[in-house]
């Protein structure tokens, strides 16, 4: 009956198909014989030994296989899979690798119901799987939120004695990267090298981003000068290492090698949107031009996430004016692109423009997402707008339906703690919906050393001790509270606890970019091989400030020494390093940028507020949180940061 079917059936519709199938089994087969359902946890193994389906007595047809394949490429529901499955169990089918690897490949990466357990009980069903199914289940598992199963079978393909192939090493490669398994790379690596594959570009640039991710930066670096072939992906993988590694000035260099050595590529979109998030990072203003320049010549212009990019750099940068054009002429602003200009106003200290921002969004029929509420809390808690930062917070919950996160409520406890409602800070934090990480600890201990809260801030370090999260800011910041409070026999007792488990302070960071160059200093920095100019100009700089008024805030040193030694330490500071180097180099009148790792000092502050009068030159300083723009003496922060 069922070779009488196959030879009278001719219609082609997915729909006919399926009733062939369906009629094919209910006529060939009783109803209890039929193989349990594959989606349970019932379906068995083919070791099990609980269903044995009989083959037909008469061998498959070329035209069955025809059938089976045409049938799987149209296919849309999960029942029908069900039945093409138990066909092809009955019918010795699932053998034939001409089958079983189109129909692996529907269920687990293209079919309309990606399932991971489904697929790999089909997979153990193969009883003489090929590479190719390894492979498939292999990527599966690279893709899931399992993915260590995918270097079992890449051990069990082995074992077996198949040899892995460049797909099937990659995709191994990925799930280690999912875990950052380090040392299940390496044994790769060493596959690879054994099997001769090294050649396979591809397979080295994800060995490369294995590298990047588990901070194997050199040996990342030594694969991709050792590739034979580099592509635009190859590229963007080194690019995007050096990123992820903190050493964006080497990712900026690699955009001039690339473009100078490489005559098989060039950078694509991908390569600019890494390289705009270095010139963010490092406060890059004149590169992120030049990579602005780029994606116009080359026809990027209209790509939605590199303008979003842009508005995003220049903000970073402190550049408002060129955010906001690049805003007001990109087309089909999405949430993205709002969301972007509301944060660029909110770091750099418009509040209110940030917050009208966030009206003419919902007039332009444009829904906030949570990452819009992160910009327009962040907006009033850099300028001190509590009553407007408690109604967005209760907005967003009551007219958008979206709960507040951890990045909201961060932004809540730095409005409120600013303000010095520290008790209603603590409340605060103790009744929020999900769990206070060591962020919004820190943030509340910040708030304690701006307000000299000496109790509430030791209690803050017994949570962030409970989370086995401390860092060396935060002892920092406890030393601040207690030198404030004059507690020198408390800043003794951290000094010496710090020392016994070892603690060390990362010394502060400043940038400043000069003709396309990030300039790089540290506090009471020798290494700059124009040092000597650099100090001599500073002294200048002091000397001049000292006439118009200024004196060193000496509460901002932490040590306790007498008042000439702690303003030696303030006045070389990296921020005033880099200002004394840009005023070396460039013409008068020049506006300056510099970027901070840490949060400016109250001397700091006050230094660029009388260097920016005294000078008649506008600077820019962006630290850890925010932006001061120091303009005639004054910033944008209204000393309030």
């Amino acid at each position: 009956m069922l070779r009488s079917l196959l030879s009278s059936h001719r219609v082609v519709h997915p729909v006919s198909k399926l009733h062939f199938y369906h009629t094919a089994l209910h006529i060939s087969q009783p109803q209890n014989q039929y193989p349990p359902n594959p989606s349970t946890e019932t379906l068995p193994y083919p070791h099990q030994n609980k269903y044995h389906p009989k083959p037909i007595s008469v061998p498959p047809t070329n035209l069955q296989k025809q059938f089976v394949i045409s049938a799987l490429k149209s296919l849309t529901h999960k029942i029908q899979f069900l039945q093409i499955h138990a066909h092809i169990i009955r019918t010795s089918l699932l053998q034939n690798p001409a089958i079983s690897l189109p129909f692996l490949s529907r269920v687990s990466l293209r079919g309309p119901f990606p399932d991971f357990t489904y697929s790999r009980r089909f997979f153990d069903q193969i009883t003489n799987p090929l590479v190719s199914h390894y492979n498939i289940m292999i990527r599966v598992y690279s893709m899931s939120c399992s993915p260590e199963h995918g270097l079992y079978l890449y051990r069990d393909m082995k074992r077996r004695g198949i040899l892995p192939d460049p797909l099937s090493s990659s995709f191994a490669l990925k799930s280690c990267i999912k875990i950052l398994h380090l040392l299940c790379g390496v044994q790769i690596h060493g596959s690879i090298l054994k099997l001769g594959q090294q050649s396979d570009s591809l397979l080295l640039t994800t060995l490369m981003d294995l590298y990047s991710h588990c901070e194997k930066l050199e040996d990342a670096w030594k694969l991709f000068d050792e590739m034979p072939q580099r592509d635009t992906v190859a590229w963007n993988v080194m690019i995007s290492c050096c990123i992820r590694n903190n050493r964006s000035r080497d990712a900026l260099s690699l955009f001039d090698v690339m473009q100078s050595e490489s005559h098989s590529c060039e950078p694509d979109d991908v390569t600019c949107l890494l390289l705009l998030q270095a010139c963010a990072h490092l406060n890059a203003l004149e590169f992120g031009e030049r990579i602005h320049s780029y994606i116009t010549e080359h026809g990027y212009g209209g790509y939605l996430r590199l303008s979003n990019s842009l508005i995003s750099m220049y903000s970073r940068c402190g550049c408002l004016d060129k955010a906001y054009q690049v805003f007001k002429t990109t087309d089909n602003k999405n949430v993205v692109s709002w969301s972007a200009m509301i944060s660029g106003l909110a770091m750099n200290g418009y509040g209110k423009q940030a917050m009208e921002a966030f009206e003419e969004m919902q007039r332009m029929g444009i829904l906030p997402d949570d990452q819009t509420f992160t910009g327009v809390l962040s907006a009033c808690s850099h300028s001190g707008l509590i009553d407007e930062g408690m109604s967005f917070l209760e907005r967003m919950r009551r007219e958008f339906g979206i709960i507040p996160n951890i990045h909201h409520y961060g932004c809540m406890v730095d409005l409120l703690g600013r303000a010095g409602l520290l008790d209603q800070v603590y409340q605060l934090i103790m009744s929020m919906e999900v769990k206070p990480d060591s962020k919004i600890w820190r943030t509340l201990l910040g708030a304690c050393r701006i307000h000299e809260h000496v109790s509430l801030g030791e209690r803050v370090i017994e949570h962030l001790i409970e989370l086995k999260a401390q860092e060396a800011g935060d002892y920092v910041l406890l030393l601040n509270i207690y030198s404030s409070a004059g507690h020198w026999e408390k800043v003794a007792e951290v000094r010496k606890l710090m020392k016994e488990k070892a603690i060390q302070t990362t010394p502060g960071c400043s940038t400043i970019e000069l003709k396309g160059q990030v300039h790089e200093f540290m506090v009471d920095d020798v290494s700059h091989p124009r040092k000597a100019e650099i100090y001599k100009m500073l002294d200048e700089i002091n000397q001049q400030l000292k006439i118009a008024g200024y004196a060193a805030d000496l509460s901002s040193e932490l040590h306790k020494l007498d008042d000439s030694e702690k303003g030696y330490v303030l006045s070389c500071h990296s921020e005033k390093l880099a200002v004394a180097f840009g005023v070396l180099v460039t013409p008068p009148g020049t506006k300056l940028r510099v970027a901070n790792s840490l949060r400016i000092c109250a001397d700091c502050h006050k230094f660029m507020k009388y260097f920016s009068g005294v000078y008649n030159r506008d600077v820019i300083v962006r630290d850890r949180s925010r932006f001061h723009h120091f303009r005639g003496g004054q910033c944008s922060c209204n000393d309030y940061w």
